[in-house]
């Protein structure tokens, strides 16, 4: 009878474990925020650009006096950057949840790493500024 309880507890539990996709959604990620891009897609080390996505509206800007040789880009870097650090020019943006549309091409991009880096399908990679991702 133990045995019997056991065995019907067990397959109770084996048959209640639902995996349908629809119950268990894939986290959403945006790309509003500060983005680095680096020379080296495969290493933030180097990033010296980076991308702010704010509402709508993309822009650029350069980190200063470093991003070369020893001299490279931290975190403190780009968050010193300000609104008179990007460069002339606005570029608009759309995002739908796996598609940025950004100077008018459609990119279909992804997310790793708790969405700090954002990956595009031609290989484009962006770190997420203080994401701690590499």
């Amino acid at each position: 009878m133990k045995k019997l309880l056991l065995i019907s507890t067990l397959l109770m539990f084996t048959f209640s474990c639902d995996d349908d996709s629809e119950d268990n959604p894939l986290p959403s990620y945006t790309v509003e925020g500060k983005w680095l891009w680096s020379p080296d897609p495969e290493d933030r080390t180097y990033a010296n650009t980076m991308y702010e996505f704010v509402n709508g509206n993309r822009y650029t800007s350069y980190a200063a006096n470093c991003g070369w040789e020893e001299n490279y880009c931290t975190d403190a870097d780009f968050n010193a950057l300000d609104e008179s650090d990007r460069i002339p020019g606005v570029d608009t943006y759309t995002f739908d949840g796996n598609t940025l549309i950004w100077d008018e091409i459609p990119r279909t991009v992804s997310f790793e790493c708790d969405g700090g880096i954002m990956l595009n399908e031609n290989s484009y990679k962006l770190w997420r500024l203080n994401s701690d991702c590499q």
